[in-house]
């Protein structure tokens, strides 16, 4: 579905984890800033951004009830992110990282998730009923390795399902190592999901981590052979790849300053899709995807625009 200008609003669905986020202003400071992020929840809140009122976009999560879930339920309403579908488990808290970067904005990322509420999602009485009624869902592979083997297969059931009633998929295959228990189980699951995709996000150094390939063509053969056509093969600065092999390269200007690179996939999901849903071409949303990344790793932190204190008083 694109938008025209008799359409509805879309409606998109990001899929995945909501955590706080410690981050340094610079090397040795010992005072973090606090803030709510999460590759889906930033891909939620850039396209929110991008699409303004020709997009209602929802965050499905599970988070807990205590004060820190609070404050970022209130800042993703602040974004204007739909979040009735969010469910609160009492029992659990949301999960913590920390990021540093080095002097050329390069991440080190330091976790404490394992018991978030997060991994709770799908598995209360109401199942995936959170997940009706979209035009589009977007997920991926950290939405995935947060979730049990058995709710992630009802889940791949479960979008399938829907794809056959008219919903698209869009999927990033962010690889985290840490929270798989092997690589072959990785592999096994981003494939799976690959192949219930229509809008395709990798980065060709998640996919060659994966899948082991060290020649780019061997990884775009090997994703078109999923039946991808739609999206694009994120290569950082030296810009994105079509996954359509009819839409010619592109020249992509490298961002002017690089601070942080949190963020810059997510955020070049989010122009992207934005592009494509309101009826851009394929070569128009690579190039939206890269601009809005370039702008996103100028700054510390996933958003810019982000209060320390995102609870309304």
């Amino acid at each position: 579905m694109t938008l025209n200008q008799n359409s509805a609003p879309l409606r998109i669905a990001c899929v995945g984890e909501a955590m706080i986020e410690l981050s340094f202003r610079g090397p040795g400071q010992t005072d973090p800033r606090i803030a709510y992020a999460g590759d889906t929840l930033n891909t939620a809140v850039y396209l929110q951004r991008a699409l303004g009122p020709l997009g209602r976009v929802s965050y499905i999560t599970a988070m807990g009830t205590d004060p820190f879930s609070d404050a970022a339920l209130a800042f993703m309403a602040s974004e204007g992110l739909d979040t009735s579908r969010i469910a609160r488990d009492p029992m659990r808290l949301p999960g913590l990282y920390a990021i540093t970067t080095d002097a050329q904005g390069e991440r080190s990322f330091h976790y404490w998730r394992e018991a978030s509420a997060a991994r709770q999602m799908f598995q209360g009485p109401e199942g995936f009923a959170a997940l009706d009624g979209f035009d589009v869902i977007y997920l991926s592979a950290i939405t995935l390795a947060i979730l049990p083997p058995a709710v992630r297969a009802a889940l791949a059931a479960r979008l399938a399902a829907l794809r056959e009633g008219g919903t698209r998929v869009a999927f990033d295959s962010n690889w985290r190592p840490r929270l798989w228990p092997s690589v072959e189980a990785g592999r096994e699951w981003v494939a799976r999901f690959w192949r219930l995709t229509d809008i395709g996000l990798p980065s060709v150094d998640d996919e060659q981590a994966l899948f082991g390939e060290t020649d780019e063509a061997a990884t775009l053969a090997r994703l078109r052979g999923y039946g991808l056509r739609d999206g694009a093969l994120k290569r950082g600065a030296r810009g994105p790849v079509a996954l359509d092999p009819t839409v010619p390269p592109g020249v992509y200007p490298p961002a002017a300053e690089v601070v942080d690179t949190t963020a810059a996939g997510d955020s070049f999901n989010a122009g992207l899709l934005a592009a494509r849903l309101t009826g851009q071409g394929a070569a128009a949303a690579l190039a939206a995807g890269h601009a809005l990344a370039c702008e996103v790793v100028g700054f510390r932190g996933a958003f810019r625009e982000q209060r320390a204190d995102p609870v309304a008083t």
